[in-house]
This record gives structure tokens, sequence and C-alpha cells, in this order.
């Protein structure tokens, strides 16, 4: 992403009885976000409130200190931790003189620079004209600011100057566009399982390794790096298990608390993918401070995704760290057992790639198959998918018992009924 001369930001958080304890840890979040959208954090203020200011989300009082503080550091912008009403934005930017942008309006920004294909574009723009569309009117002369800057980048920003029934319209194509989109990857997803090779989808929070474990497993050229959303469009590649059975790895977009409701609604056609999964890696942040409360945060949008009753393997990454070292007993704590890995430094692989291999003959079918003599095929099939437990020969037809995925025992069903 080519980014304007860096932008110099104030940031703004505040914490309440509900979040109590955890403003240090979103405000670093907030400073990383910016950082990946290109701006320099010059201050960081946070107040504690007993609740946020309907008209200044901080009252009246804190929004001229920080109008102060932005003066006497030269800001271009104030950063808040939290989606803004058009009210507050408006206020805010009365009473700071400077272009206001919430934490919703930075991730939209970034995900405008990271989306590649069709489909990740037209869901950054839905996102972005949803977003936009109340605040039409609260931005008033503002709108000329279009010239550029964290939170007016990205496919939406063209769309601001028209009027609110142009914008409807667009989103309302938008949404049929990526309706289309659904249903092609619900065609995509019944092919996969015409051709039945287990689907494994990478999840966890941004920046916890997903992409760097995908390229040690697959020899994929995922962009990787130390910035939050580093992969936008998902990328799937085959990986061999020990024994030469197959499955195909899905990356993912990385989850992260706070995560702006106009994103989860333009990504479903992309997130449903994680619910086509037979198995699902999440991947954790061993050595970061906060890993306990992302894995909650992670777990939380499954739920959402209605993708929490799926088989879940907990892969600890960056074990190459010593901080992993001392971490790990409390996060695997409580029967949160999982694989231990580098990702990085691919350490621990093997036992990674065994450990799925047995979770996914656990998730699978145990059947006993009827395979008629002259059917070799069909044996080969099962040996290369499933394991084969027993084999009983009888006189007309082998009985096979078995553990197949579920979609491979489908279409050895389909495959016999075929020739019947």
């Amino acid at each position: 992403m080519i980014f304007m001369e860096q932008e110099r930001a104030v940031l703004v958080g505040l914490e309440t009885p509900a979040t109590e304890g955890q403003a240090a840890e979103t405000m670093r979040e907030l400073s990383l976000l910016a950082r990946t959208a290109g701006a320099q954090t010059l201050a960081e203020i946070v107040q504690k409130r007993p609740s946020p200011d309907s008209a200044f989300y901080v009252g009246k009082g804190k929004a001229e200190e920080i109008a102060l503080v932005a003066a006497e550091a030269s800001a271009d912008l104030i950063i808040f931790d939290d989606e803004l009403s058009p009210v507050q934005a408006r206020n805010l930017e009365k009473v700071t003189g400077r272009r206001v942008v919430d934490r919703t309006a930075l991730i939209l920004d970034i995900f405008a620079g990271r989306a590649r294909t069709r489909e990740g574009k037209l869901q950054v723009e839905l996102a972005q004209l949803t977003y936009l569309l109340p605040r039409l009117t609260g931005f008033g002369e503002q709108l000329s600011r279009l010239g550029g800057g964290i939170g007016t980048r990205g496919p939406g920003e063209t769309k601001l100057e028209t009027d609110r029934r142009a914008i409807r319209k667009k989103i309302g194509d938008l949404k049929r566009e990526i309706a289309e989109i659904r249903k092609h990857r619900a065609l995509h997803r019944q092919a996969r399982m015409s051709v039945p090779v287990p689907v494994v989808t990478l999840v966890g929070y941004t920046n916890a390794g997903k992409s760097t474990l995908m390229n040690a497993l697959t020899a994929a050229d995922t962009f990787t790096g130390d910035k939050l959303f580093a992969t936008l469009d998902p990328t799937t590649r085959k990986v061999e298990l020990p024994g030469g059975r197959m499955f195909l790895l899905t990356d993912t977009v990385g989850f992260i608390r706070k995560l702006p409701h106009h994103l989860v609604a333009a990504f479903r056609a992309t997130l449903e993918e994680v619910l086509a999964a037979d198995l699902l890696l999440h991947v954790v942040d061993t050595p970061h401070p906060e890993a306990a409360r992302q894995v909650v945060a992670v777990n939380m949008i499954l739920r959402e995704l209605k993708a929490d009753k799926l088989p879940i393997l907990t892969v600890y990454n960056k074990m190459d760290l010593p901080e992993s070292v001392s971490a790990l007993p409390s996060l695997s704590a409580g029967g949160n057992t999982g694989v231990a890995v580098s990702a990085l430094r691919r350490l621990g692989l093997a036992e990674l790639l065994a450990a799925i291999g047995e979770m996914l003959r656990e998730t699978g079918r145990r059947a006993v198959y009827t395979i008629p003599y002259g059917r070799e095929e069909a044996l080969a099939y099962i040996s290369r998918q499933g394991t084969i437990e027993s084999i009983e020969y009888g006189p007309e037809a082998t009985l096979v018992q078995a553990v197949l995925p579920a979609a491979a025992a489908g279409r050895l069903r389909a495959m016999l009924e075929e020739k019947e």
C-alpha cells in the first residue's frame, strides 16, 4: 500500500467500568492500527468515565484539552478508539479544528489498502459506504477534505460527494453483487464436497502468525508482516499429511476486538468459508501479554458466525520466544491443550500435522462399506482419504470398516452407486 506523507496523530481512548483494566491494551492496539495505516502517534489520551458522552464521547472539557494537545503537537488528525456517532464526530471536529477518525474508519482504511481480489474490494466498498451514509450530512463542508488522508482512502471515497439516493443505490448494487458471490461460493463448496479433500481453516487474532504458518506448511507466498490485517483475501493451498493423505488449508482475515459490525456484515461471504471447514486451527500469539483476552475475542466472533461447534485445534505460535515458554502453562490450563509451534522457525510442524491428521480422523465418519469385487479403485480411495480399521472378505464383496471425512464418505457412496 502506498501512503501519502506520514500523518501525525493523537490517539484517544475511554475507560468505563465495563472495560476497566483494558485501556492500556486497546490503546496499544489502536497505536498499531494507526501505524499500519501510515500514521505517527504523537500522544495518547485516556479518560475514565461511567459511560461515553453522547455529544462529545469524552465530554466537552476533555475535548477542549485534546484540542490543546493536538495543537501543541501539530497533529494532523485525532483517532478515537471506538466508533463515533455522526453527532460526536461533528462536535469533536468543531472543538478540535482537526480531522477526527474513529476506530471503524481506521480499520476500513486499512482494509481498503489490503483488498486485492474483486470480492475483497466489493466488500470493503460496501462497508465504507454503509459507514459513511449516515455521516454525509455530519461532515458538511468537510466533504472537501477528500484530497486524501487516513479514513478517506479506498473504493468508497469518490462516492461521498454524491447525494444519499445515489449512495443507497450503490449500496443496493453492491449487496446484489456480493449475494452473487455467496451463490458462487456455495457452488464451490458443493464442488469441493464432490472431490472430498478435508478443509482446514486458519483462524485467530490478527498478527498471531496465521499467514506465516500458512507459508511454513504449504510454501505459499502469502504476504506476512508485523502489521494488523497483513492478509485480507483468503488463500487456499493443498497440504500433504504423513501417509499421503491430503487436506486443503485456508487462511482467513484476522479477528480483532471491536471488529466493526459493518465489516462482519460485509465480509460474511468470506467469513462463511469458516463454516465449510472440517477443522479450525486457532492460532494464538502465545507471548502476547493479552493472549488470553485475544483467545476470548476470537471465540466470541466464532460464536457470532455460528462456527463455535466445529472441531478446533489450538496452535500456540511463536514458541521460539522466551516469553512463550512462561505464558504457555496458563494459556493451556483448563483443558485448552494444543500444539506448540514456531511458524517462523518451522519448529513443531511435524507434531502439528500429526495432530491435524488425528483430529480429521476423529471428526470423520466410522462406517462399514460394502465394496463389490472388481472395485479396487474404491478400496484405494478409502485408503487415500481415510483410515481402514478392518477388512472382511465375503462371498461377493469386501466389507471394509473405515473412518472417512464426511465429504469423502458421501463421495464414496456416490462412486459406488454410479456403477450399480
